[in-house]
């Protein structure tokens, strides 16, 4: 497995493999890998004749408030977990060479990027948008992987990729969790033990609202109700300390809906502890 740590050793990486006809997937992570992350890269190696990751912590997605600092970085575990899954490659840039000196041009993002996440982080999908890129360019690979879990980043990347022409094939893949149905997420080594065991609200709350959807319930202010009960059940000692959203919207737009008539999705954020979760789950009527 190849380290690269310029711009120009990981054009020329991908460039040489594309130039011989084989297919390359790209999966772009923040490092602090679990078996979500590594999921994507088995995809990836499944489907594409070569895979190259890449580990870079972005500032620009985090708000002065948020935990860039405190964010981890497991960088030797992240690498050994990459080449026991055969990925080919690791793009591992120091911060100036994304943002050199003097950097100054940002991508404005989608619109389907300004509510839920949008709302509660006004800047962070610019930051996404830009960060991803600039990878698709410094790495101009076919394929590119990307987890379901992250719903409303999916919708954001895919809707840049088609409106700037961006010659990627965007593939998803399904939200990775652990046996209890808590979503695997770099922020859950946060949690303590009781608020590992609160943070399976969120799960419960999506399967409340599936089970909804699937007796009949058409209403998504029902539905959205039944999550934030689920959500809150059990007071302080059980249930999430805050909710930012529990809804339920269009699949494709993320737009509200009246009623449930095609594929919606539900989404979730909330807080446990100084923890920010997030979960979503699709719906078909």
């Amino acid at each position: 497995m190849q380290i690269l740590r310029t711009t120009e050793q990981a054009y020329e990486f991908v460039w040489q493999a594309r130039r011989s006809g084989q297919a390359v997937g790209l999966v772009p992570t923040m490092g602090a890998l679990h078996d979500g992350h590594l999921s994507l890269a088995k995809t990836s190696v499944g489907q594409c004749d070569q895979t190259v990751a890449t580990i870079f912590v972005n500032p620009t997605q985090f708000a002065p408030h948020e935990d860039l600092n405190q964010y981890p970085r497991t960088l030797d575990a992240d690498l050994e977990g990459l080449r026991s899954v055969g990925v080919s490659a690791v793009f591992v840039p120091q911060g100036d060479v994304i943002y050199p000196p003097g950097f100054s041009t940002t991508v404005q993002p989608p619109d389907v990027a300004q509510s839920l996440e949008g709302a509660f982080r006004p800047t962070h999908f610019q930051g996404v948008a830009t960060i991803v890129l600039k990878l698709f360019h410094i790495l101009p690979a076919s394929h590119a992987f990307f987890g379901q879990k992250d719903y409303q980043q999916l919708c954001v990347i895919r809707a840049m990729v088609r409106d700037l022409n961006v010659p990627i094939e965007i593939v998803a893949c399904p939200t990775v969790r652990e046996p209890d149905g808590l979503a695997m997420s770099s922020r859950n080594r946060y949690l303590d033990a009781n608020e590992r065991s609160r943070a399976l609200r969120l799960a419960a709350a999506l399967e409340e609202a599936e089970k909804a959807v699937l007796d009949g319930q058409r209403d998504p202010a029902a539905i959205e109700r039944i999550m934030h009960a689920t959500l809150l059940a059990g007071g302080p000692d059980d249930g999430v300390d805050s909710i930012d959203y529990a809804t339920v919207v269009d699949a494709i737009t993320l737009e509200p809906i009246r009623q449930i008539q095609d594929r919606s999705v539900a989404l979730v954020a909330a807080k446990v502890g100084s923890t920010r979760l997030i979960d979503n789950r699709l719906i078909d009527p």
